[in-house]
């Protein structure tokens, strides 16, 4: 049985009627989903996180269907701009989404109000339910992430003048500060952040950090596009946002930007150094008072991982993915769950990839491989792993446009420390050794002196004592 223009979801299927007995043999689910093929590949030492990378997996393949990702493939199947640009990163160093992306961003484009510049929730066609300034947003990001990825400059310049009448349209919403909040939309049109465990940032929070965030995008697109008069605008109109958010929502007697991901806002910005270890303590003790769990939604949840793991926080951060206690990716995983989940308590979609946004920290830091934006297509990689205590081997692999690129280490249990990395034809690579694993390293037998090298195409194997 097989169905002709449509799909399912489902967990469990009841055959009625079977004449003698049905073996598991006899039957076959088909998976069904746009042909991206799959080109990222993570693996640890730790069951739970590849469980985790797993089951978003098979929540994002479900929700590709005719070149556009749904929010869920059962309830609205509604191709949300924002759940789209939230895991896109994710997305793209997972699957070869060159054609789809490029489709699908196609279609973002023509959904856009030619006149007001006003980037729907959803294309190509517009859902019912809310969406906001990082719903819009997607225009900006989705696009920088596409040409980082792929080094296509001919998508980047079809998208360029939306992605500046997308910011045409957030900026009249901007007051003298720099701080962004959609005053006379409906509160579904205005949404900050979504989905956290508890409450949610304020959303003129949320707001202003998104119109930094595409204000720096398309900057860095405007130089990539030789618009240097452009960028330095764009530059300045970022950085006024910065100073405003910093000024606006910092509460000195608290010496914080507030839960819920504030901090975490912050620091993603560049939080100014008089104030910088502040906010670190203050990143630390609201995880510390929530029980070493995360209180952030979609959008704080993205950033989370990576901001701790950039401030000094990684055993933090590596606590936070190992809970099985709600709210955490691992106590949906103890209630059965083989997909990821909309909502932290488990409520409405069972099946949503956008919380799957965060995952893109197993392969920049706990893996460490990341590219260097101003060298697209990884032209130039940085291989650098954080690693924290008890995990014992991390690995990622990928097949760009310029080949393969890998790095994998491994802990032996003669205290030997063990890397390799893989470097395409045509690329170079900047390797950080590890700190704190090792007293010397060789690399192929060689000693090296220096902890941070630069690497043309080869194949690289270091090995620490």
């Amino acid at each position: 049985y097989s169905t002709r223009f449509t799909w399912y979801v489902f967990r469990e299927v009841e055959v009625k009627g079977w004449p003698g007995e049905l073996k598991p043999e006899q039957v076959v689910a088909e998976d069904v989903y746009s042909d991206v093929k799959r080109v990222g590949f993570f693996e640890s030492s730790n069951e739970l996180i590849n469980t985790i990378d797993r089951i978003w997996r098979r929540s994002m393949t479900d929700n590709m269907h005719g070149s556009v990702a749904s929010d869920c493939p059962h309830r609205e199947r509604s191709a949300y701009t924002g759940d789209g640009q939230v895991v896109c990163d994710m997305v793209m160093e997972t699957y070869d989404v060159r054609a789809f992306y490029n489709k699908w961003l196609a279609d973002i484009r023509e959904a856009q109000n030619p006149e007001t510049g006003y980037v729907p929730n959803g294309a190509p066609w517009q859902p019912g339910c809310g969406g906001g300034p990082a719903w819009g947003a997607a225009i900006n990001i989705m696009s920088w992430s596409y040409y980082q990825h792929y080094g296509d400059k001919e998508l980047l310049t079809e998208s360029y003048p939306q992605m500046l009448a997308q910011l045409k349209f957030m900026s009249q919403y901007v007051d003298q500060d720099g701080v962004m909040y959609m005053k006379d939309a409906s509160e579904w049109k205005m949404l900050g952040d979504w989905c956290a465990p508890t409450k949610l940032p304020a959303a003129d929070m949320v707001h202003s950090y998104f119109y930094w965030l595409c204000n720096t995008l398309t900057a860095k697109a405007a130089y990539a596009l030789g618009k240097t008069d452009d960028a330095r605008q764009l530059e300045a109109e970022a950085e006024r946002t910065r100073q405003g958010f910093m000024k606006r929502f910092w509460n000195e007697e608290t010496g914080s930007y507030g839960p819920y991901g504030g901090n975490v806002f912050a620091l993603s910005m560049g939080v100014d150094k008089e104030r910088l270890e502040q906010v670190r303590k203050a990143l630390r003790q609201v995880i510390e008072e929530a029980d070493g769990h995360l209180d952030t939604g979609i959008f704080g949840t993205r950033l989370l991982f990576e901001i701790l793991a950039d401030h000094g926080m990684i055993e933090l951060a590596y606590q936070i993915i190992n809970k099985r206690t709600q709210p955490s990716f691992g106590w949906w995983i103890e209630q059965g769950a083989t997909t990821t989940w909309e909502a932290w308590s488990g409520v409405n979609s069972r099946n949503h990839p956008m919380f799957g946004g965060s995952l893109v920290w197993l392969q920049r830091i706990l893996a460490g491989v990341r590219m260097n934006e101003s060298a697209p297509a990884y032209s130039h990689i940085v291989v650098k792993p954080v690693i924290p205590e008890g995990l014992d081997h991390a690995s990622y692999r990928i097949e760009t446009v310029k080949g393969l690129v890998s790095n994998s280490w491994k802990r032996n249990k003669d205290g030997r420390f063990e890397m390799t990395t893989v470097v395409p034809v045509g690329c170079t690579a900047k390797v950080y050794l590890p700190d704190g694993v090792a007293t010397s390293w060789t690399e192929s037998g060689r000693p090296v002196s220096d902890t941070v090298v630069e690497l043309p195409s080869g194949t690289y194997r270091f090995v620490g004592e």
